[in-house]
């Protein structure tokens, strides 16, 4: 059995407490170039690992409570952590990340595919300092967890403390698959899994006479504007969809005219197909003026990252609730196509999503005006239909 790297004065609390408070750490040499650091603390000391060039501090020491093997540790479990964090990076000097560099790493992927910063920033609001220095790789469930809960004890929604959880573990995720010292996914795949009730659909749904003026609405406040909002209304497309649209995914026909519209890369599927979407003539010939003076492969709109903001005001003077923003359109789209019984599975093709959501989230527009009329009809008006007792036909007993 291999021994164990016995130091004096920091295998006790005893010992750690007689030391003198410095901001310098105390060091053991615990493996080859790898170093057990002991700052001591007015209050309650901490374990630092050092290696490579790099300090990292990643535990409480049991100075004045007993240890968890977690936030706490006594001195042989701070050392065995500090050996396994430092040998799991070895042939490298980078020191670990911690949680603030994987959701900037995870900001600048967003950036890269196009997609909204605001998942990482929504994410820096609502983490704790502890957790933005802490290293992805010394991550628990449990505080996981906790941070979480501590979001929805704050006031906020379930379904938004797992929105912000979902992204956490995202930037976690980009982190782990860039640095192999991260072996620790279960605590963020276990820590923050979907809260119960908390996918609560508030789709709000807008009536054809709305989606018209909220469309006219824009291009009266700028043409670029308009046209935008109008062909998220028309195709029912993603902010992010319609942002990567060019010139060459316009199909002009001059009476089935076409966007080839590309999927978002949302879900596991990260590869971008192009889908051929219907649109109207009038709005053809508005993306052909858009397009004209663009090479073939820029972009038909400038990014817009306060889309919803700009979408506001409109929204207030038309008197549409707050609930109303440009996501609207889509939900309006969908719903629009299953009340004239387009399958659902064209449905959910035509909008870049699986059939699973539609029916998790429209289903009671799937069974809505054709399903009324046929089970309406079977309905007894009891009122006409009232008899004498002893008129009753006798009941029937259905074949085994």
């Amino acid at each position: 059995m291999a021994r164990r790297t016995r130091s004096a004065f920091l295998e006790t609390r005893t010992a750690r407490l007689k030391l003198a408070t410095r901001k310098k750490p105390y060091t053991a040499l615990i493996a080859p170039g790898i170093f057990l650091a002991y700052r001591r603390n007015a209050s309650v000391g901490t374990w630092s690992v050092k290696a490579h060039g790099w300090l990292k501090r990643f535990s409480l020491a049991d100075d004045h409570e007993d240890a968890n093997g977690e936030s706490v540790m006594t001195y042989w479990q701070a050392l065995e952590k500090a050996k396994a964090l430092a040998r799991a990076g070895e042939g490298t000097s980078e020191q670990p990340i911690s949680v603030a560099a994987a959701i900037d790493a995870y900001e600048a992927d967003l950036e890269m595919r196009g997609a909204s910063k605001y998942n990482a920033s929504e994410i820096r609001l609502h983490l704790t300092d502890a957790l933005k220095t802490k290293a992805v790789a010394l991550l628990t469930e449990r505080e996981l967890r906790e941070w979480r809960g501590g979001l929805v004890k704050k006031g906020l929604k379930p379904s938004s403390a797992d929105r912000i959880g979902r992204s956490l573990k995202a930037a976690l995720a980009l982190a782990a698959r860039h640095d192999k010292r991260i072996s620790n996914a279960s605590a963020w795949k276990n820590g923050l899994k979907k809260l119960p009730d908390s996918e609560v659909a508030r789709n709000v749904i807008l009536p054809d006479q709305a989606v018209a003026a909220l469309v006219s609405g824009s291009y009266d406040e700028d043409r670029d504007f308009g046209l935008l909002i109008d062909v998220l209304a028309e195709t029912g497309a993603r902010e992010s969809q319609v942002f990567k649209l060019t010139p060459d995914d316009l199909q002009d026909h001059p009476i089935a005219p076409r966007l080839m519209m590309p999927t978002s890369r949302k879900g596991k599927n990260r590869k971008i197909e192009y889908r051929p979407l219907p649109i109207s003539v009038r709005l053809s010939k508005a993306l052909r003026e858009q397009a004209k003076g663009k090479v073939s492969h820029a972009p038909l709109f400038e990014k817009m990252w306060n889309l919803a903001t700009t979408f506001r005001p409109m929204v207030e003077r038309l008197g549409l609730g707050v609930g109303v923003t440009p996501y609207a359109l889509r939900h309006s789209s969908i719903v629009r196509q299953l009340l004239k019984h387009v399958p659902t599975r064209v449905v959910a093709a035509h909008h870049d999503t699986s059939v699973q959501m539609i029916e998790r989230n429209y289903s009671r527009y799937i069974i809505g005006d054709p399903t009324d009329a046929l089970t309406r009809a079977t309905l007894i008006d009891f009122g006409s239909q009232s008899r004498p007792a002893d008129d009753l036909d006798p009941p029937m007993r259905l074949a085994s």
